[in-house]
């Protein structure tokens, strides 16, 4: 017998899977926390590590989504042209993740990773 996850669940994970697909090694360690899934409240929050650099959270609440640098108990908000989750282009919110989080890196720290040619 499988583990079924709930709808609110399940956009996390796929979330999740996305970002793996675009960003490949550049993100890691993914974690699904605070889902709440009824039908007329749905939120839940993601948090990952990314370029071996920052640890990353998304929310989303009830249709709108976003992603901050977490820095303990604030984070740094990162800004993206992609609000709503259901209307979302995906390749840009991904590509305005990459150029926001790439902006605060040093270019010797990505270059060494293979992250900037």
């Amino acid at each position: 017998m499988g583990f079924e996850l709930n709808p609110t669940e399940k956009m996390a994970s796929d979330f999740c899977d996305m970002a793996r697909r675009r960003l490949g090694n550049r993100v890691k360690d993914f974690q699904i926390l605070d889902v709440i899934d009824d039908p007329n409240y749905r939120s839940f929050s993601v948090i990952f590590e990314a370029y071996n650099y920052f640890i990353v959270r998304m929310n989303y609440d009830r249709g709108s989504f976003g992603c901050c640098i977490s820095t303990g108990k604030h984070g740094i908000s990162l800004p993206n042209s992609q609000q709503w989750y259901d209307k979302a282009d995906f390749n840009v919110f991904f590509r305005e993740l990459q150029e926001q989080l790439e902006l605060r890196i040093p270019d010797k720290f990505l270059r060494a990773h293979g992250w900037l040619k």
